[in-house]
C-alpha cells in the first residue's frame, strides 16, 4: 500500500449473527474498534510511516470518546492521539446528523476528516424532523461553523493529500 500510495478503508460488511444489526450495531462498533487496534499498535505507523487508513461512519463511537482514547495512549505509554492520527488515520463524513457532525469536526483535527457520502446509505429515507434525506452529508458540512478555508480541506484538499496518486492524475490531466 505505502509502495503503491493507496490508503485502505477498513469497512465492516454484514454481521452472520442475528443478533446484531449490521448498520446500528455491527459496522460502529467495528469501526470503533478498527480505531482502537491500530491505536495500539506500537510500531506500526514508526515502520510505515505513509501507511493511510480511512475509517468511515465518523469513526463509529470514536469521536464520542476522543477523551478516552487520549487516557488509553496516556495510561499505554503511546504518543499523543493526534500524533498517532496525524498522517495515517482518517475519518469519513457518513455520520448522518448536524449534532454529530459537528463534534467529529470539534474533536478530530479538521486534516483528518474526508468528505463523503452516501447515495443509497445505511439509513435511507428522509428525516422527519429535517425533511432532507438522512445521507445527504454535504449540508451538515455545509451547516457547520467550519471557515471557507477548512470546509475546502474537507471536501477535497484532504482527499487530494490522502490520494496523492488520484491528485497527481487529476493534474496531469489538467482537472485541476
Amino acid at each position: 500500500m505505502c509502495e503503491l500510495e493507496v490508503p485502505a478503508m477498513i469497512h465492516v460488511s454484514g454481521c452472520c449473527h442475528r443478533c446484531f444489526h449490521t448498520t446500528g450495531s455491527h459496522y460502529l462498533g467495528a469501526d470503533t474498534t478498527a480505531f482502537q487496534q491500530l491505536m495500539m499498535s506500537k510500531t506500526l505507523f514508526k515502520d510505515f510511516p505513509d501507511l493511510k487508513f480511512i475509517i468511515p461512519h465518523g469513526g463509529g463511537a470514536v469521536p464520542y470518546h476522543w477523551g478516552r482514547f487520549r487516557g488509553l495512549c496516556d495510561m499505554m505509554n503511546l504518543p499523543s492521539l493526534t500524533e498517532i492520527i496525524e498522517n495515517n488515520i482518517y475519518f469519513d463524513t457518513c455520520v448522518y446528523h448536524q449534532e454529530g457532525i459537528d463534534l467529529l469536526l470539534e474533536v478530530v483535527p479538521i486534516e483528518n476528516i474526508l468528505f463523503a457520502s452516501e447515495m443509497i446509505g445505511a439509513v435511507r429515507g428522509i428525516d422527519p424532523m429535517t425533511g432532507h434525506y438522512f445521507d445527504d452529508t454535504k449540508r451538515y458540512i455545509d451547516g457547520s461553523k467550519l471557515n471557507d478555508e477548512d470546509k475546502a480541506k474537507v471536501f477535497n484538499g484532504n482527499t487530494r493529500d490522502v490520494f496523492a496518486r488520484m491528485d497527481a492524475r487529476l493534474k496531469e490531466v489538467g482537472l485541476i
